[in-house]
């Protein structure tokens, strides 16, 4: 018996690849195909999915053909209610043999392993999610080890099944690991650290093959199995890049997009101030990001780089505005640092070069990285150099450990290297965008956020 398999891996939701990667399905399919992905799949900083709580990530998986998808982190990122609204309503399985509730029940829709039947073979299909570590809580997720999930499945499964798939979201060196270790498993498709593969890899006996990220390529292994053994025939991955797009994917993009647009445009509350933005100098919209995760993480400080949105907001809030300005899905993280690496990164901030650079980074969707935003501090400075730093009015402290509010970004020295010199760090659940849209609504900190907390010397002392 002949199978081939054609596989996607970390797409999210990069639909102009997309699709070609389904004009590409159509013409490598055939009568022994099975089409799967490893996650991450939707990806909610898409207007399409926000508006339509996922469905439309459904619909074009439909439209592909696929045969199952596995959870990835960033199915889970839009909420438990979402992936539920979207597994329960998916005619595709959406597969996770060691994701449930955070009260340990089962999520709504999802399966942790299905049996294929494709032309009389039987193929047992199980997935595993990655662990979220600190954000489960916030996430109301909980984990098992997805090690001991994999085997409980193919336990339970024993004898019902000619070859075992894994679906794997927790990245390729895990998967080796797997392959090694669970001898019962013949293929692996991985995901999660974005590898591309030329060709399926053999690991004792196990193929495993990744397709890059962002619908960049395809993947596909063709196996025959006889007298109980698979063997490998054939194995590649396909480049996205001069494939003509689908029409039918075009179209259902389109007319999701309208939906998605009709409901994210509903004004969620008026603005009484339009809040403006820049990416050097400072600006309200970034000042007011900066106070609303002070106050949010109860912290003494708040930091912030303007590069986390791309314009301002005036008039009104809507979903859509947030999603277009804020798409980056960073979260308020809080941490200790001392006051010498808090001055060096703010006196790094005077400097426009270091604020217009790239700030690519994981999970930055923005394109530079910004000046610096604080809450809670008094900055005075000559345009080149930083002359004090004043704390609630006392003089920052060089070896000091002090409590800061910023972003999971910051925190890990991204833009700012010098701030990975923390401790103790804590994060939400929450995106950078919901403090946006937490307090906007807030008038008192909307006046706040136009208080100047950097000052020039020359305009303090006259």
């Amino acid at each position: 018996m002949r199978l081939k398999i054609i596989h996607t891996n970390d797409v999210h939701s990069n639909f102009e690849n997309y699709k070609k990667v389904v004009t590409l399905i159509n013409q490598h399919k055939d009568e022994n195909t099975i089409v799967l992905d490893g996650g991450d799949f939707a990806d909610f900083k898409s207007i399409e999915l926000q508006g339509t709580k996922g469905m439309a990530a459904i619909e074009l998986l439909e439209a592909g053909s696929y045969d199952a998808i596995t959870i990835g982190n960033n199915e889970m990122f839009n909420g438990i209610d979402t992936l539920e609204n979207m597994a329960s309503n998916s005619p595709i399985p959406f597969i996770s043999n060691n994701l449930y509730k955070k009260d340990r029940s089962h999520i709504s829709g999802v399966k942790s392993s299905v049996i294929l039947e494709k032309n009389g073979l039987r193929i047992l299909l199980t997935g595993s999610s990655p662990d979220m570590g600190v954000f489960n809580e916030g996430l109301g997720i909980y984990m098992t080890d997805y090690t001991n999930a994999i085997k409980e499945e193919i336990a339970n499964n024993e004898g019902n099944y000619d070859i075992c798939i894994l679906l794997s979201h927790v990245g390729t060196f895990a998967d080796e690991l797997l392959a090694k270790e669970v001898k019962e498993i013949d293929i692996i498709v991985s995901a999660h650290d974005h590898k591309l593969f030329e060709q399926a890899q053999v690991i004792n006996k196990t193929f495993m093959n990744s397709a890059g990220n962002y619908g960049e390529h395809i993947g596909i292994m063709e196996i025959e199995i006889a007298g109980g053994t698979v063997h490998l025939l054939h194995s590649e991955t396909i480049s996205t890049k001069d494939i003509q797009e689908s029409e039918q994917i075009d179209s259902i993009l389109r007319l999701n997009k309208e939906r998605a647009v009709k409901v994210l445009s509903e004004p969620l509350y008026s603005l009484e101030h339009s809040l403006w933005h820049d990416v050097v100098e400072e600006n309200p919209i970034s000042n007011l990001i900066a106070d609303g995760l002070k106050d949010m993480l109860g912290t003494e400080i708040g930091l912030i780089n303007s590069g986390i949105c791309n314009a301002g907001i005036f008039h009104e809030m809507t979903e859509k505005k947030l999603i277009e300005i804020c798409p980056s899905p960073l979260n308020p993280t809080s941490f200790e640092i001392q006051g010498k690496y808090l001055k060096e990164a703010l006196e790094q901030s005077l400097d426009s070069q270091v604020c217009l650079a790239d700030g690519r980074g994981p999970g930055f969707r923005g394109r530079f990285v910004g000046r610096l935003h604080a809450s809670g501090l008094q900055i005075e400075h000559d345009g080149k150099q930083i002359h004090s730093i004043y704390v609630n009015d006392e003089i920052l402290e060089d070896d000091k450990w002090y409590l800061v509010g910023s972003s999971d970004y910051l925190q890990r020295g991204s833009g700012y290297p010098c701030l990975a010199n923390n401790r103790n760090e804590k994060y939400l659940a929450e995106e950078i965008k919901d403090v946006l849209r937490l307090y906007g609504e807030k008038l008192d900190f909307c006046e706040e956020s136009f208080s100047h907390k950097w000052k020039e010397v020359s305009k303090i002392r006259g």
